[in-house]
């Protein structure tokens, strides 16, 4: 019998990657405020705000065997441009969003239930520009390593930290030749991340590959985070 993934930002990007590779092994539903516009029409799918007070999960089925929490923000600013607002909406929709859905579907979850998280690498390698998200995102790593010893061995929760990969949310970061080479040149690896690199990682800590690994905060980076080689 196949196990229920629950993934939250499914319809693009490394979400959609995710449903993607996996989507043959498991019964997957995903969530989105816009679930028309991913490319899989065939996964049941619902709307979902994660920024509202008010969600409906009547979608889901009763039981869930891992939860994929995939929405995020860029916002790389100099820090005396951000306004106090702009740290609180990516507080809400990478950190409290996830903590509002959590409430709601944490009865859902069967025993060994896998769930990850994303972070960036910013939160572990301090970097200009990146206080909104590394502060959010930062929350996400500690509130993982909290739930994970508290639920301990009732279900695993993992947190996946990219660098810079080539989304769509990511877009005015590579969006000509120079900037993409710059990006990649950054890297030991001299590329920046695919959603393909990220949605592996995710569906590892899915498996039962990973049973025997909860509380973690997986780098998966290009080497920028722990390699300095010049």
């Amino acid at each position: 019998m196949k196990k229920t993934i629950f993934i939250v930002g499914g319809s693009s990007g490394i979400g959609q990657e995710l449903v993607n590779l996996i989507k043959e092994d498991y019964n997957i539903i995903t969530a989105s405020r816009n679930p028309g516009n991913g490319e899989n029409r065939d996964i049941a799918s619902f709307s979902l705000d994660v920024t509202s007070e008010t969600m409906d999960f009547s979608g889901l089925p009763e039981s869930l065997d891992g939860f994929v929490y995939c929405p995020g923000s860029i916002n790389l600013k100099p820090f005396k441009m951000l306004s106090p607002e702009t740290f609180e909406k990516d507080m809400e929709l990478n950190f409290t969003g996830l903590v509002r859905v959590l409430k709601e579907i944490m009865p859902r979850f069967n025993p060994g239930a896998s769930l990850v998280f994303f972070s960036t690498v910013a939160v572990g390698t301090g970097m200009p520009f990146h206080t909104s998200v590394a502060a959010s995102k930062g929350a996400i790593e500690g509130f993982a390593r909290a739930l994970a010893a508290e639920y301990a061995p009732q279900f695993r929760v993992n947190v996946i930290a990219p660098s810079l990969v080539d989304t769509p949310l990511a877009k005015r970061l590579l969006n000509n030749e120079k900037k993409q080479q710059m990006m990649a040149d950054r890297h030991p690896l001299k590329r920046v991340g695919t959603p393909a690199d990220i949605a592996r990682m995710a569906a590892f800590l899915l498996s039962e590959d990973s049973s025997w690994t909860t509380g973690q905060v997986l780098g998966v980076d290009g080497g920028i985070s722990t390699l300095n080689i010049g």
